[in-house]
């Protein structure tokens, strides 16, 4: 599963007429690093890309897409950003302490995830993936209930209703399905809310994202889907897994798609604003492709550097989405030195509130994985439990015949 690529791949099939002329030399292929263009869009697909605020920090306007907000608002945003980019940063230390199994990070997604969020009424619902923490941060939902899952002790620590934010789903792309079976029933009871589904390029190759298109397109359900596209679905590139930009793909279920700066929040907060007021007023489905680039390993499990270079790296974090917007309102006189203090302590009164409420949650059953998997028992499963009991056993062994030196 891949992730949007910056230019589409040159056609490099031959001639189909055969020869008895030389044999060509096969070019030799390029490795990724040189292959793409660390994250620039060509002329044509920049064109195409909404964007309201540059990566220099410079306000632009655009034809189809206005945002008017305060200087609060602005402000705001920007927090937003900053504690949600603390919260990850802290659930990543922590995964890598032991405290949790895995974590997902945003890093770099947060303009789309913020953006996005930000752009929600508090009657719309929300279908995520298990890396929205941004998202999550803009309904409401306590950070620190994000982590029981990914500590192994829980199954989702908050209730879907009560922010309208669903449990994260781990299932590749299953999420849409979800969502568009919500908006088609939203739609049958009359209600004016929306709904919004993420999900990522990788996912956007599997076969329930393009049941829901169908569905949502035939049915006019009220729903937005919003594509991260972060460009790496692990460790495949999206020029492997499509021929167009992700966006355009929305023409051939019959509904319109529209490509976003995703490192730009005020271009997100505007698109998805108008996406999800078209979706309430009977207009059916939208797909946004938020152009984002993930700065950091796919899970705590993935090695980055295995597949990428860092020239791509280091080109997107020139894009840095925190950056951007602080560079915007320093320059328009909208923060002082004084308020990004108070922002700063505020990050920092966070990581000690996640780090606490982690090291205070319970341990994880090691035996809990073995049970339920099958109604009556089963003899295999027996086996394993007795043999993964035996090594866990082996660590306490271990710890007593070191303390007994």
């Amino acid at each position: 599963m891949t992730v949007e690529g910056t230019a589409q791949r040159k056609n490099t099939r031959g001639s189909s007429k055969r020869t008895t002329a030389k044999k060509a030399t096969p070019a030799k292929k390029a490795s990724p690093a040189k292959a793409r263009t660390n994250g620039r869009p060509d002329q044509a697909e920049q064109d195409q890309l909404v964007q309201l605020l540059t990566p220099e920090g410079k306000r632009v306007e655009h034809p189809d897409y206005a945002i008017d907000l305060s200087p609060e608002e602005l402000r705001g945003l920007y927090r937003d950003m900053v504690l949600t980019r603390k919260f990850d940063a802290e659930a990543t230390t922590l995964q890598r302490q032991g405290e949790l199994g895995l974590w997902a990070s945003l890093l770099g997604q947060e303009a789309a995830q913020i953006g996005s969020g930000r752009a929600l009424r508090d009657d719309d619902y929300v279908f995520p993936t298990y890396r929205e923490h941004g998202v999550a941060w803009c309904r409401g939902v306590d950070p620190t209930n994000l982590l029981g899952m990914f500590r192994g002790v829980n199954h989702g620590g908050w209730d879907p209703n009560s922010n309208n934010f669903h449990l994260y789903t781990i299932v590749i792309g299953s999420q849409t399905l979800h969502a568009t079976g919500y908006a088609m029933g939203v739609q049958k009871d009359g209600a004016d809310s929306a709904v919004i589904a993420y999900f990522g390029d990788g996912a956007s190759s599997q076969g329930d994202v393009a049941e829901s298109f169908t569905f949502s397109a035939v049915y006019n359900a009220p729903v937005v889907f919003f594509c991260q596209n972060n460009q790496w679905a692990i460790s495949e590139p999206t020029e492997k897994q499509t021929r167009v930009p992700l966006y355009q793909r929305a023409r051939g279920y019959g509904f319109p798609g529209v490509r976003v700066d995703g490192n730009d929040v005020l271009a997100c907060l505007a698109v998805t604003k108008a996406a999800l007021e078209r979706a309430r007023t009977g207009q059916g489905p939208m797909l946004i492709e938020a152009f984002t680039y993930r700065m950091g390993a796919h899970t705590t499990s993935d090695d980055p550097t295995r597949y990428r270079g860092d020239e791509e790296r280091v080109a997107w974090e020139a894009k840095d989405p925190i950056l951007r917007l602080r560079t915007y309102l320093e320059a328009e006189g909208l923060v002082d030195e004084a308020y990004l203090a108070t922002i700063d302590e505020e990050s920092e009164a966070l990581g000690v509130r996640v780090r606490e409420a982690v090291r205070a949650m319970p341990d994880p059953d090691h035996m809990a994985i073995f049970e339920n998997v099958y109604a009556d028992g089963h003899a295999l499963v027996d086996e394993e439990r007795a043999q993964f009991a035996a090594y866990q056993a082996s660590f306490v062994d271990a710890d007593v015949l070191a303390e007994g030196n």
